[in-house]
C-alpha cells in the first residue's frame, strides 16, 4: 500500500469518526439567567421559566366538581391547601422540595458552575420530579404533582454535614391506617438521597396496576453549546447487566420498555447524570418506560429531553419500596461507588471502553494527583502515550525511512512503465521483495493505534476533570475550543478557528515535510494541515493540546532517526538485510500461485506463458 492509500484510510478514519459531531455545531449565545424569589441561587435558563417556589395556591375557590372530575372523589380533597417547600443543604448539594408531590424544585450543585458562571442547577421537571403516576379506583390517572403532602417537619431549611443525615416524610393520609407515605433521607456529604415511597392499605383507592416512579424531562443543560452536549444526552437503563440506551438525536422521538431486574435507570448531559438505583439492588424487577424527544432553541440549538417510569404494581396491604436518587456529577470514581459508571463515554464497550476505563483515566489522574495542573498533566501523558506507543511508531517510522530510500527506484520504475500499469505493478513487487519491504508495514501500526486514539478522544472529551479548568494564556477552559479568530463567513459550517488547532495543524505540516518524499503526495502536506485545523477547531482545547504535543514529540524523534542516529540506513544496507516474507507478501504469492494453477491471474500481475498446445476444435457431426 503505498503512501496516498495510508493517508486516505487516516483521513476517511478521522473524518467519518468526528464529522457528525461538528458539521451543524453552533454555538448558543448567552441566555440572560433568572432568580428565584425565595433564594440567592441564580440559575441559567434556556426556555423554561424557573418554578416560584413560593407560589401560593391562587385565593379563587376551585370548583369542586371540575376537580372531582380530574382527579376523582378520592384524591380531589388532598390538591388544596398552601404548598410549602423545604430547603435542605448539605456538603456538596442544596435542594428544594415542595408538599406538591414531595419532589425536588431545585438541586443545586455547590462545586460546579454552568457556563455563564452560575450554580449548576439540573432539576429541569416544571412542578418537581421524580413524582408518582398514581392509578386510582375512580378509573383516573393521578399525577401526585397535584397534591399537597404534609410534612412531618416545621423547619424550612435544613443544614447537615459530614456523617448527618435527616429524615423527611411527606403524606397523604386517609385516616384509618391508609395513607401514601414518601420517607426522603438525606445525606451531609452525598450527592444521592433515598426515596422510600409506602402504600398502606389502600386498596379500594389504588388499583393493582400500582403506580409509576417518573423522572421528567432529563436534566438542565450546562454548558454554552447546546448541540455539543446534546450529544453526550441520552437515557440508559442497565437490566441484568445489560445496557440499553434511547438516544433521541433525530427530529424522531424515540420510545423504548425493557424489562427485567432493574440495576439502574438514568438520564444524562454531557458530565452530569441523574439515576434510580433500586435498594437493595435488584429488588426492582419490571417493565422501565422510557421517552426522549428533542427540541429546537434559538441559533439552531439542539434540547434532548428524556422521561423515565417504573411501573410498581400494588398488591395491597403496606408495601413499600425503597430507591437511591443520584443527581451529580459524571466523576468515574463517584459514579462506579454507585454503580453505574456505564454512564461514563469510553467509546465502544467490546474494544475502546477497556483501553480508557482501566488504563488512560488512570495514568491521566495519576499524573494529576502529583502535577495538580490539568493543561501540565496532559502535556506528560502525550509523552507517556508516545513512549507506550514507541514499538508500533518506531514500525511505521522505519516503513517510511525504507520508503523513502526505494523512492527513487520506484520512480524509475513508474517512469519506465508507464504506459503499462500491470508490468509496473509487477516491477514494484519484486522491488519491494528484492529490498524485504512490506507495503502493510507502514499500514499496520496506524490501524492498530486507531483504538488507542479513539479511546484517548472519548475520554479527553468528556471527562469532567477538564471541565472549566483553565491552563495559559488564552485557554481558559480546557474542555472548551479556544477560539482566537472569528471568520466573517461560514465555511462547511465552521466559523471559528482555535489556537491549539492552528498548532497542531503547523506541527502536522512539519511532521509530514519530514516523511513525505513521493512528489505525488506533495500537495498533501499542505492540504492536510489546513484541513485538520477546520476540522479540530471545534475540538476541546484539552484535546487539541494533546494533539498539539504529541505531533512536537513525533517531529523530535524523526529529526532524531533522520539526522541524529548513530547509523543512518543506506539503500546498500536495505539490501543485504535479511528478507523476511510478510503476511502480506505471502498471501499476494499465494493468490498468485492458485491463480496461475487455475489459468487465471491476479490484478495487477503477469501470468507465465501457457506451454499447453490449444486443443483442435470439435468437427461438427
Amino acid at each position: 500500500m503505498d503512501r496516498k492509500s495510508i493517508l486516505a484510510i487516516i483521513i476517511i478514519t478521522i473524518i467519518l469518526t468526528i464529522w457528525t459531531f461538528y458539521i451543524s455545531i453552533k454555538v448558543v449565545p448567552p441566555t440572560k439567567p433568572t432568580q428565584n424569589r425565595d433564594t440567592t441561587t441564580l440559575v441559567a435558563d434556556t426556555n423554561l421559566k424557573n418554578v416560584d417556589v413560593k407560589k401560593e395556591v391562587s385565593s379563587v375557590v376551585p370548583d369542586s366538581l371540575k376537580l372531582v372530575s380530574q382527579f376523582g372523589p378520592t384524591f380531589a380533597p388532598y390538591t388544596g391547601g398552601i404548598e410549602k417547600v423545604i430547603t435542605i443543604e448539605n456538603d456538596l448539594v442544596q435542594a428544594q422540595i415542595t408538599s406538591k408531590g414531595a419532589t425536588l424544585l431545585n438541586w443545586t450543585l455547590k462545586k460546579f458552575k454552568s457556563w455563564n458562571g452560575f450554580p449548576t442547577q439540573l432539576i429541569w421537571a416544571k412542578g418537581g420530579t421524580p413524582s408518582l403516576l398514581i392509578n386510582s379506583r375512580d378509573n383516573v390517572q393521578i399525577d401526585d404533582r397535584n397534591l399537597n403532602y404534609s410534612f412531618n417537619t416545621e423547619n424550612n431549611h435544613i443544614k447537615i454535614s459530614g456523617n448527618d443525615s435527616v429524615e423527611i416524610i411527606a403524606k397523604i393520609d386517609f385516616g384509618n391506617n391508609r395513607y401514601i407515605a414518601k420517607r426522603l433521607v438525606f445525606y451531609g456529604n452525598k450527592y444521592h438521597f433515598r426515596k422510600e415511597i409506602i402504600f398502606s392499605n389502600v386498596d379500594e383507592y389504588v388499583t393493582t396496576r400500582g403506580y409509576n416512579l417518573q423522572w421528567q424531562n432529563g436534566l438542565r443543560y450546562q454548558e454554552m453549546n447546546s448541540v455539543d452536549e446534546s450529544s453526550e444526552a441520552k437515557a440508559i437503563v442497565s437490566l441484568n447487566g445489560e445496557l440499553v440506551e434511547a438516544d433521541a438525536s433525530s427530529d424522531e422521538p424515540v420510545q423504548i420498555s425493557p424489562a427485567g431486574k432493574l440495576d439502574f435507570a438514568a438520564v444524562k448531559i454531557k458530565y452530569f447524570t441523574a439515576a434510580i438505583i433500586p435498594e437493595p439492588k435488584g429488588s426492582f424487577d419490571g417493565t422501565v418506560y422510557v421517552n426522549g424527544y428533542q427540541t429546537h432553541v434559538e441559533n439552531n440549538g439542539v434540547i434532548e429531553k428524556y422521561n423515565l417510569a417504573l411501573n410498581i404494581p400494588y398488591r395491597g396491604g403496606t408495601q413499600q419500596k425503597s430507591f437511591d436518587i443520584y443527581i451529580g456529577p459524571i466523576d468515574y470514581g463517584i459514579v462506579s461507588s454507585y454503580g453505574i459508571s456505564a454512564v461514563v463515554n469510553f467509546g465502544w464497550r467490546f474494544l475502546v471502553r477497556p483501553i480508557g476505563e482501566f488504563f488512560m483515566l488512570p495514568i491521566f489522574k495519576l499524573i494529576y494527583s502529583i502535577i495538580g495542573n490539568y493543561g501540565i498533566s496532559i502535556i506528560i501523558f502525550a509523552l507517556i502515550m508516545k513512549i507506550i506507543l514507541y514499538p508500533l511508531t518506531i514500525s511505521q517510522m522505519r516503513s517510511s525511512q525504507r520508503m523513502q530510500l526505494i523512492a527513487p527506484e520506484l520512480q524509475k520504475i513508474r517512469d519506465k512503465y508507464k504506459d503499462d500499469p500491470q508490468k509496473m505493478n509487477q516491477e514494484i513487487m519484486k522491488l519491494y521483495s528484492e529490498y524485504g519491504i512490506n507495503p502493510m508495514g507502514g499500514c499496520l501500526p496506524l490501524l492498530l493505534q486507531l483504538p488507542i486514539l479513539y479511546a484517548l478522544w472519548a475520554v479527553l472529551r468528556t471527562a469532567i476533570e477538564l471541565r472549566q479548568a483553565p491552563f495559559i494564556l488564552w485557554i481558559s477552559d480546557l474542555s472548551l475550543p479556544d477560539y482566537i479568530l472569528t471568520l466573517p463567513i461560514s465555511l462547511l459550517g465552521i466559523k471559528h478557528i482555535s489556537g491549539l488547532s492552528v498548532l497542531m495543524g503547523v506541527t502536522l505540516f512539519f511532521q509530514q515535510k519530514l516523511t513525505i518524499t513521493d512528489p505525488r503526495q506533495k500537495s498533501m502536506i499542505y492540504i492536510m494541515p489546513i484541513l485538520f485545523i477546520f476540522l479540530f477547531s471545534y475540538f476541546p482545547s484539552g484535546l487539541n493540546l494533546y494533539y498539539f504535543t504529541f505531533n512536537l514529540f513525533s517531529i523530535l524523534h524523526q529529526i532524531y532517526l533522520n539526522k541524529f542516529s548513530r547509523k543512518k540506513l543506506t539503500l546498500a544496507d536495505l539490501k543485504k538485510q535479511p528478507k523476511k516474507e510478510g503476511w502480506f507478501q505471502r498471501k499476494l504469492r499465494e493468490a498468485q500461485e492458485i491463480a496461475e494453477a487455475q489459468g487465471r491471474r491476479v490484478p495487477g500481475q503477469t501470468t507465465r506463458p501457457s506451454t499447453q498446445k490449444p486443443r483442435p476444435p470439435k468437427k461438427k457431426k
